[in-house]
């Protein structure tokens, strides 16, 4: 039997990552989509929900206050991007802790603890900061999932409904939006440099204000981004 799954989450980039994995795993169906804590506490109240995918912070009601108004709540798995909220999730008694971006591997190796209805906190608060030291993504190309370390993305480029994700030794090219993709990428390493560019800070060799070098790449700072870059840059921000 499918357990029956309620996404909350008020980013809809993070939503359709949650749905294209859910799709690849025969085992769960989706049986609801909110955009905030409020609307999921109205839908579990008539609704019949085994596990929610639950982001923390959210507009109206944190996830975790949501959680704690439940009298009965499902099994809960956290979908978010502040690690700092972890200690918080795993008082709660949730199945696991899924740090943005995180990768179609570690969502399975979630959903394998949910249905055997694990709860290990000690454990998991331990390899979540493994898997953080070496975080990865999957994207789809070529007809399967590869595997990108994030370290090792030096900048992506978007090509309409595309985007080329380059890394040291490869260039993958799948089909996503840009803004998908930083959603999906830890923004204290990455940063938006125009409308069809994303670097990685850490890459950059060289600059001035209006191109970014990675390497032998020269990448276009955009004028709307501009100022922001070159505080980042600079270290102000």
């Amino acid at each position: 039997m499918k357990m029956k799954c309620l996404l909350v989450d008020d980013e809809p980039p993070a939503l359709d990552v949650l749905r294209k994995y859910i799709e690849v795993t025969p085992s769960l169906e989706v049986m609801g989509i909110c955009y905030h804590g409020m609307d999921a506490f109205e839908f579990i109240q008539q609704n019949k929900v085994d596990l929610i995918f639950l982001d923390i912070q959210m507009p109206k009601l944190l996830g975790t206050d949501l959680i704690r108004a439940l009298p009965n709540a499902p099994k809960i798995i956290f979908t978010t991007a502040h690690r700092e909220y972890a200690a918080d999730g795993f008082d709660l008694n949730a199945i696991d802790y899924l740090l943005k971006p995180y990768s179609l591997d570690r969502f399975l190796k979630a959903i394998h603890k949910a249905q055997l209805g694990e709860h290990k906190p000690t454990e998991l608060k331990t390899e979540s900061l493994r898997l953080e030291s070496e975080p990865f993504l999957y994207f789809r190309a070529d007809r399967k999932m590869v595997k990108v370390m994030v370290n090792d993305i030096q900048y992506i480029e978007s090509l309409k409904d595309y985007v080329k994700i380059i890394t040291r030794a490869e260039t993958i090219i799948t089909k996503q939006t840009i803004t998908a993709i930083e959603e999906m990428l830890p923004a204290d390493h990455f940063i938006r440099v125009h409308r069809s560019f994303i670097v990685a800070l850490g890459k950059i060799n060289s600059y001035s204000s209006q191109t970014l070098f990675i390497q032998k790449n020269e990448i276009p700072v955009g004028p709307l981004y501009r100022n922001e870059t070159l505080k980042r840059l600079a270290g102000k921000v």
